[in-house]
């Protein structure tokens, strides 16, 4: 990617002798992700590539729904050939050297309060048999998590990216768009709404509201709990979290990694913790002979590498106040 350097003041335009500001001619930004073709369907891969890619609307769809037919077709002989491939995955204990970390883990408040509906515990697990349902990986995101790892990464030192409870959470920025519109923006695709809660006035510091203030109604905007997680269910390990550090380690040559595992008795459970792709079909990956595979990311037969325009992650909160007089009863 080249960026072209911003123009001097003397190479800027001027107008009546006074330099002309205008933004620099640059490149946008351009990561490259790895797409898993063929399990999604084929109206979400066009899309993708139509809404997503550095090639936009000129990409064409027959094309397109050729490379996602050929890829299906390969999907179809793994599952005759490797049928069972995700079936009795077994989790391993920790090395003792971790034990420490995986109690300190367990114990922090956000952890339980955001994993509070079926036991949960960490193991160690073999990344290549983790279901996955994450269509596409980032591969700027991944290098800047091998960044972190470094070349040789200690096993403490894996243990504390993959279950990062001590880092700080990424940056964002607010702003106030409209009287009753803010917009919240950070580069990390995990920023969400944490739900809304009536703070009393002594809950509150450093807020000046003009009149006595009574009561305040906030909606929280932040991040989710971050962590190399999956689901245990039905023989299988679903990865629900973390699918970015999970393919950088196993870029690195790791087979095995510490991972949060959620475990699930029954379907029912499942629903109440399960991400929205496991909730809406949980027998495509649950009860398909070869469901997709940690591995198959790196399987050339079973992917295609988009370069994707980078993107930030926006939410928007918007609220509306009544007040009227109404009769009492």
């Amino acid at each position: 990617m080249v960026v072209r350097d911003a123009p001097t003041a003397a190479e800027r335009p001027s107008h009546d002798g006074v330099p002309v500001l205008r933004a620099p001619d640059a490149v946008p930004p351009v990561d490259d992700h790895v797409f898993l073709l063929g399990r999604p369907t084929l109206r979400q891969f066009v899309a993708f590539v139509h809404d997503v890619s550095i090639h936009g609307q000129r990409a064409e769809s027959r094309a397109l729904a050729h490379q996602w037919r050929t890829v299906r077709d390969e999907w179809a002989r793994r599952a005759r050939n490797e049928a069972g491939a995700a079936d009795g995955v077994t989790v391993l204990p920790l090395p003792d050297e971790l034990e420490p970390l995986r109690e300190g883990c367990l114990a922090q408040p956000l952890l339980r309060h955001a994993f509070d509906t079926v036991p949960v515990d960490v193991g160690w697990v073999e990344l290549d048999r983790l279901v996955v349902y994450q269509k596409h990986i980032d591969l700027a995101y991944v290098a800047r998590v091998r960044d972190r790892l470094g070349d040789a990464p200690s096993r403490e030192h894996v243990f504390r990216t993959c279950l990062s409870y001590e880092t700080a959470p990424p940056p964002l920025r607010a702003m106030r768009t409209r009287d009753n519109t803010y917009v919240i923006v950070s580069p990390s695709n995990d920023l969400r709404a944490l739900g809304g809660s009536v703070l009393e006035p002594q809950q509150i510091h450093d807020h000046h509201p003009p009149g006595v203030l009574g009561a305040l109604v906030g909606v929280g905007i932040g991040f989710g709990s971050n962590l190399l997680t999956a689901v245990q269910a039905e023989g299988r390990l679903v990865l629900c979290n973390g699918s970015h550090r999970a393919y950088a380690l196993r870029q690195m040559g790791h087979t095995h990694a510490p991972c949060l595992i959620q475990q699930v008795q029954n379907r029912d459970e499942l629903l109440s913790v399960a991400s929205s792709d496991l909730r809406r079909d949980p027998d495509a990956y649950l009860r398909h002979p070869r469901p997709p595979l940690l591995r198959d990311y790196f399987d050339d037969r079973l992917c295609r590498l988009i370069p994707c325009v980078r993107r930030v992650r926006q939410v928007r909160i918007r609220f509306d106040v009544e007040e009227v007089d109404v009769p009492a009863v």
